[in-house]
């Protein structure tokens, strides 16, 4: 039986399509049940329309705290019974109620190689730093900022003429690949988090 993944987006959903397109197979081994937003109009939700897949959005402002926003996602999320949550460029912080009720399901990726260049400017601040090579990370979310247990990770070389731009477009192309990948694993064989370290069987 196909693992149940719910996507969050925030934007134009490329990863959300890779993704899409992955669990056209067959054998892939999971099925996007849902896509999820926290805003109205955007491409992300299109896709997934187009795709046939149900969207919902939950929008910060319409909640009075930030609190209430988190208890009504994680609600929503959770009517679809999913074994996997992605986190595909979705732009929000989840809190640590929305975490507690899905422990090691929630991922998202980052543009650099964790624990080195966490936050918002991975490929600026490795570029600056001066390193030859970065990447990217899948992880698990936890309370932390970029700081859950490590799922997967991709090389990336830093080129002479690299800008933070030429840079971050290679980074993305490796992230997708990546995040494709391992959510195939993840639903496909299974794992377990012992600590900080993921095993896939």
């Amino acid at each position: 039986m196909a693992a149940r993944v719910v996507v969050l987006v925030s934007g134009s959903g490329t990863t959300l399509q890779a993704l899409l397109d992955a669990v056209a197979d067959p054998t892939y081994g999971a099925s996007v049940v849902a896509v999820g937003a926290d805003r109205d109009g955007i491409e992300g939700l299109t896709r997934a329309e187009k795709a046939g897949v149900p969207t919902f959005v939950q929008r910060v402002k319409d909640h009075p705290t930030r609190e209430a926003w988190d208890d009504a996602l994680a609600a929503e999320i959770a009517g679809y019974a999913p074994d996997l949550i992605v986190s595909a460029g979705f732009m929000k912080l989840l809190g640590r109620t929305f975490l507690d009720r899905f422990p090691n399901r929630v991922v998202n990726s980052h543009p650099a190689l964790l624990p080195s260049f966490p936050g918002m400017h991975g490929p600026r601040d490795a570029l600056e730093h001066g390193v030859k090579i970065t990447g990217c990370t899948l992880f698990f979310v936890d309370a932390g900022v970029d700081t859950g247990p490590i799922v997967a990770q991709r090389a990336v070389p830093v080129e002479p003429a690299d800008d933070v731009s030429s840079l971050h477009e290679r980074i993305k192309v490796a992230e997708r690949e990546m995040l494709v990948d391992s959510i195939g694993r993840l639903a496909r064989e299974g794992w377990t988090v012992t600590g900080r370290k993921v095993s896939i069987p």
